[in-house]
């Protein structure tokens, strides 16, 4: 099992959801959050307004996936997020010791689906 972890540009959300929808990947989590790599300092647009500084506005996906998932996920996460310019982001590959599904008990990779 390994949990995937992807910083994506905010405006690519949708093209990086509909990639894994495509690879019948559904268990995502999606949080806003806050940082820069480096290009830190560039002038970004984000819903039209023009932003400066240190911290941009970024989306950080999670997926947890069984073995047989995790180089389809991060195709489909580099085709929905790759523009080839400065600040596309970054995808990280973790191993992930256990997951417990709450509702039934599940675990292993019975609990990631």
């Amino acid at each position: 099992m390994k949990l995937i972890v992807a910083i994506i540009q905010p405006y690519r959300l949708e093209e990086v959801k509909k990639a894994l929808y495509a690879k019948e990947v559904n268990l995502i989590t999606v949080s806003e959050v806050l940082g820069h790599g480096r290009q830190k300092g560039v002038t970004e647009y984000y819903r039209g307004v023009k932003e400066t500084g240190n911290l941009l506005r970024k989306i950080r996906l999670e997926i947890a996936v069984n073995e047989s998932f995790v180089e389809p996920t991060i195709a489909a996460i580099m085709k929905g997020a790759q523009t080839g310019k400065v600040g596309d982001g970054k995808v990280f590959v973790m191993d992930l010791k256990e997951c417990v599904r709450i509702r039934t008990g599940e675990r292993g990779s019975e609990a990631i689906g």
